[in-house]
């Protein structure tokens, strides 16, 4: 980034959680997820970085809820940037599943949009 004259301080990077993959018969617990993770970025990625904005990398939008808790949970580990969303999956699957492009779907799509930005608010701030 440096080379290229990149203004680290007004970047942003949008990774995938370290997470196993989608055969892999040993799934991990949040915390696993979240360890591996912040770990990985700790190791990588300068401080100077403002912010960590995932996406969602084929995770339910439950699963990327818990895993971002766990990450700003962790504790004992230095998190220098904040680690957020950028708001794809773990957002709207739900509330345009609910809607389905119905307008009497409307209040009910609302409410699960109320629903994932409170969970997913809530897991940024761990």
């Amino acid at each position: 980034m440096i080379d290229h004259k990149i203004l680290i301080e007004g970047s942003l990077l949008k990774p995938n959680m370290v997470t196993p993959g989608a055969d892999c018969p040993d799934r991990k617990s949040p915390q696993e997820v979240a360890w591996m993770t912040v770990r990985t970025l700790s190791r990588t990625i300068v401080p100077a970085l403002p912010a960590i904005t995932f996406l969602s990398g084929g995770q339910s939008e439950e699963d990327a809820s818990l895993h971002l808790n766990a990450m700003n949970s962790l504790q004992g580990i230095a998190k220098p940037w904040a680690l957020t969303f950028s708001y794809g999956r773990a957002l709207q699957k739900t509330v345009l599943k609910v809607w389905s492009g119905k307008p009497e779907n409307v209040v009910a799509a609302q409410a699960a949009l109320l629903e994932r930005a409170t969970a997913n608010g809530l897991a940024s701030l761990g």
